[in-house]
C-alpha cells in the first residue's frame, strides 16, 4: 500500500508506539492481569515480526486480516495480525496510523468505542442522531447509533477526523467507491464467505453509508443528495457501432427528455440490439436495419413473455416498445449523422391498435365505503396521498412530486393545489376538497423543516410534501400499498384476492362526476390536464353504467327493440363472436338513431342506416332522436314542396313513414318529448 494521504488528512508518523507508552495504556485500560498480559504478548510479537509498521502495510490482506473465515482460533493461518487486532485499533485512535479501506472493511468488529471514550474523544456520533429522530427514524437511539458509528469509525481510522462535523462529500464518495471495490476482489469469500453472503454484507454497508449521507445531506453538511445504489450488472457490448450510436442518441434526448423517458429508450433499444445480435448477426451498422427487419422484431415481439410474471407481453407494452422504435428511427433520419437510415423505418400506422376503454368510475355505495377505510388508514402521508387522489384528479406521480408549498386558496377561500409539471410538461391550479386540504395540512406540519432535494428534472432543490426519513416515498407505497389495505378493509377485492379499485379510477370517478353535474369538457380537461379535448370528451359521452343501461336496453333479454337488425336479436342469429364483439365495442357502435350491429370484418358501413342497413337496431332510448328527426324531414319536405322538387319530396316522406313505423314497433307515441340539440 502506497503510505501517501490526501491532502485533507493529517500528517502521520507511521510508527509503532513505544513499548513504555502501550504499556502505561494497558495497565489501566485493560481489567484483570490476564488479559494485560495477553495484549502486551501480543504486542511484542506484532512488532518483533513487523518492526518497520509499513511492511505490515504492504502486506497482502489477509495477511493483515489474520483470521479468515471458516478459520477457528487454534487454527489462524495469521496469528501474529490476528491477535494484533487491539493495537492496531489503538495505533489508530492515538493517530499513529491511518488504515486503508480494504482492512477497515474486512476486519470483523471494528469497535473502538471503548478506546473512543478512554482518550476522552467525542466524535459527535449523538448530534447525528437526534437528527436522524427529526427526519422520522423510529428506531431505538441506541439502534440509530450502531448504524452510523459503522461509517464514522471508518471514516475516523481512514482520515482522522476529530469530529462528524468535519465529514464532507469526499470522504462519503470515498467510503462508496471502497465498498464496491472490495466487491469486486477476487479473494473476496475469503473474508465474508459465499458471493450471497457477501452481496447481503454489501447492501448493509449501502445502507449504513446512505443513512449517515441523508442526515448529513439535511445538516446541510454536505452538497450531494444520496442516492440508493443498485447494483446493474455489467452488460456485454453485443455491438460496439450500434451502441455507439444509442449512446450518443441518449445523451441528446436527456437534455430535454424525462430520465424516466431516457431510460425507457435505453431498455427498448437494447431489446432490439439484443435481438439483432442473435438473429441478425451480419448487420453491423444502423443503416443495415431495414423496415423488414423491425417487422420482424415486432413479430418476434408478440411471442415473448414478462420473465419476472412468465405471462405474455401485454399489447399496451408492446405498443409503448414499437413507438419508441418509431421516434428513435424518425430521429435517426433527421440526425445528419453517418451510417444511420435516411429516411424513417417504421410508422405509427405500424403500431398495434389498443381497445379503446370506457372510463371507469367507482360506484357511489362502493365509493362511499372506500372513503371510510381510507380515512381510518393509520399512516398520514397513505391516508393524505389517496384523499388528493380522490379530489383532485392528479396522476399518481404527480401526487408524489407535490411540493411542500403547494396548497393555496382563491380569493373566496376555497383551497386550491398546485399540481407540478407532470406528464404533459404543464403545472396546472385546481380547486381542492377541505377534507384534502387538512390532510395536506398535517404533513405540512410534520416536515419539520427538512432540506429539499433536488428535481430529478431540473435539478433545483425542492421541498417535496411525501417525505420521510429524509426521502421520498414511493408511489407504490403512497397509493398501491395504501389502496390495497383500504379496499381489504372495505372488502373490495376479486375472486383472486386482488382490489377491485386502483388509484386511476379516483380520476375516472371525478371526471364523471363533474360530467354527470353538468361540468363543460373544458373545465374536465383543465383539472385532468389533457393535452387535447378527445380524451375529455369521453366522460361527457356515456359513462360506463350508462353503457350498461344501454346495452341491457339494446342486447339484453326482453329488449323492446325496433329496425332491420331487430330480428337478428330476437331469433339468436348473433355469433358468439358477434356477441363479444359487441359487448367490447359496444360504446362505439352507437349512431343518430340507434346501434349499428356491422362487425369490423364486414367492412363499412355506407347506407342509410336506420332505413336500409340490415344491421341496424334501435331502443326506446333513441325515441327523442326519432321524432327529432321526424320533424326535421316533414320540414324538409315542405320545403323541397315550396321549391316544386316532387322527387324530394318523395325520398322525406319515405323517411317519415320508417321512423313513424320505427316507434311504432318500440310503442312509443308521435307526439312525445323531442330530443334536445
Amino acid at each position: 500500500m502506497n503510505p501517501s494521504r490526501k491532502s485533507m488528512r493529517p500528517q502521520v508518523p507511521w510508527k509503532h508506539a513505544s513499548s513504555e507508552e502501550y504499556t502505561a495504556f494497558v495497565r489501566t485500560y485493560a481489567r484483570t492481569p490476564g488479559s494485560q498480559d495477553y495484549l502486551l504478548r501480543s504486542y511484542r510479537r506484532f512488532v518483533k515480526q513487523y518492526p518497520d509498521l509499513l511492511e505490515w502495510f504492504q502486506a497482502p490482506l489477509p495477511e493483515r486480516i489474520g483470521r479468515l473465515l471458516g478459520e477457528d482460533a487454534e487454527q489462524v493461518r495469521f496469528p501474529v495480525s490476528y491477535y494484533a487486532r487491539p493495537y492496531l485499533m489503538f495505533l489508530g485512535v492515538r493517530g499513529y496510523a491511518l488504515f486503508d479501506w480494504d482492512w477497515l472493511l474486512t476486519v470483523p468488529q471494528l469497535d473502538i468505542g471503548p478506546l473512543l471514550a478512554y482518550e476522552h474523544l467525542d466524535l459527535g456520533v449523538d448530534r447525528l442522531v437526534e437528527s436522524a429522530v427529526r427526519l422520522g427514524y423510529t428506531w431505538k437511539p441506541q439502534q440509530i447509533e450502531r448504524s452510523f458509528n459503522w461509517s464514522v469509525w471508518r471514516i475516523f481510522m481512514h482520515s482522522r477526523i476529530r469530529h462528524v462535523d468535519e465529514i464532507t462529500d469526499d470522504h462519503v464518495a470515498e467510503l462508496f467507491q471502497a465498498i464496491h471495490s472490495l466487491e469486486q476482489r477476487v479473494d473476496v469469500t475469503l473474508f465474508f464467505g459465499s458471493t450471497t453472503q457477501n452481496q447481503k454484507i454489501v447492501v448493509e454497508r449501502r445502507r449504513s453509508l446512505y443513512r449517515l449521507h441523508m442526515v448529513l445531506y439535511h445538516r446541510g453538511q454536505v452538497a450531494t443528495y444520496p442516492n440508493v445504489d443498485r447494483r446493474v450488472e455489467a452488460r456485454p457490448v453485443l455491438n460496439p457501432t450500434l451502441e455507439r450510436v444509442v449512446r450518443r442518441y441518449l445523451a441528446e434526448r436527456r437534455q430535454t427528455a424525462r430520465p424516466g423517458t431516457v431510460k425507457n429508450f435505453e431498455a427498448t433499444l437494447r431489446k432490439l440490439m439484443t435481438w439483432l445480435s442473435e438473429v441478425h448477426p451480419e448487420i453491423h451498422v444502423w443503416a443495415e436495419v431495414t423496415r423488414d427487419h423491425l417487422l420482424e422484431f415486432a413479430e418476434a415481439l408478440f411471442g415473448m413473455v414478462n420473465p419476472k410474471t412468465k405471462q405474455p407481453l401485454s399489447l399496451s407494452y408492446k405498443q409503448k416498445v414499437l413507438g419508441r422504435l418509431v421516434v428513435f428511427f424518425q430521429d435517426l433520419a433527421s440526425s445528419g449523422w453517418e451510417q444511420v437510415p435516411e429516411r424513417p423505418l417504421l410508422g405509427h400506422g405500424d403500431l398495434p391498435q389498443l381497445p379503446i376503454r370506457v372510463p371507469r368510475y367507482i360506484p357511489e355505495p362502493e365509493l362511499e365505503r372506500l372513503m371510510s377505510a381510507i380515512r381510518s388508514l393509520e399512516c398520514p402521508f397513505q391516508r393524505a396521498a389517496l384523499l388528493i387522489a380522490r379530489w383532485s384528479g392528479a396522476r399518481r406521480n404527480e401526487i408524489r412530486d407535490l411540493s411542500l408549498g403547494c396548497l393555496d386558496a382563491y380569493p373566496d377561500g376555497t383551497p386550491r393545489l398546485r399540481i407540478p409539471v407532470g406528464k404533459t410538461n404543464k403545472e396546472r391550479l385546481v380547486p381542492l376538497n377541505e377534507e384534502a386540504a387538512a390532510a395536506i395540512s398535517v404533513l405540512q406540519q410534520l416536515h419539520q423543516g427538512r432540506r429539499g432535494l433536488p428535481d430529478e428534472r431540473t435539478g433545483t432543490i425542492t421541498p417535496y410534501l411525501f417525505m420521510h426519513r429524509g426521502g421520498r416515498f414511493s408511489a407504490r407505497y403512497l397509493l398501491d400499498d395504501a389502496l390495497e389495505k383500504a379496499c381489504e378493509q372495505a372488502g373490495l377485492l376479486a375472486a383472486d384476492g386482488k382490489p377491485t379499485v386502483w388509484p386511476h379510477r379516483f380520476r375516472h370517478t371525478l371526471a364523471t362526476r363533474l360530467a354527470r353535474r353538468g361540468a363543460r369538457f373544458q373545465t374536465i380537461q383543465k383539472i385532468l390536464g389533457h393535452e387535447g379535448p378527445e380524451m375529455s370528451i369521453v366522460y361527457i359521452g356515456l359513462t360506463d353504467e350508462e353503457v350498461r343501461q344501454d346495452y341491457q336496453a339494446v342486447l339484453g333479454a326482453g329488449a323492446v327493440l325496433a329496425g332491420p337488425g331487430a330480428q337478428r336479436v330476437r331469433s339468436g342469429e348473433l355469433m358468439e363472436s358477434e356477441i363479444r364483439w359487441l359487448q367490447e365495442n359496444f360504446f362505439q357502435t352507437e349512431l343518430e338513431l340507434g346501434r349499428c350491429l356491422r362487425l369490423p370484418q364486414e367492412g363499412p358501413c355506407e347506407c342509410d342506416l336506420y332505413l336500409t342497413c340490415a344491421k341496424f337496431v334501435t331502443s326506446p332510448a333513441y325515441a327523442p332522436r326519432l321524432r327529432r328527426r321526424r320533424r326535421i324531414e316533414q320540414e324538409l319536405a315542405d320545403d323541397a314542396s315550396q321549391h316544386g322538387w316532387q322527387r324530394e319530396v318523395e325520398r322525406h316522406h319515405c323517411t317519415i313513414k320508417r321512423i313513424e313505423q320505427l316507434l311504432t314497433d318500440l310503442g312509443e307515441s308521435l307526439d312525445g318529448p323531442e330530443a334536445v340539440d
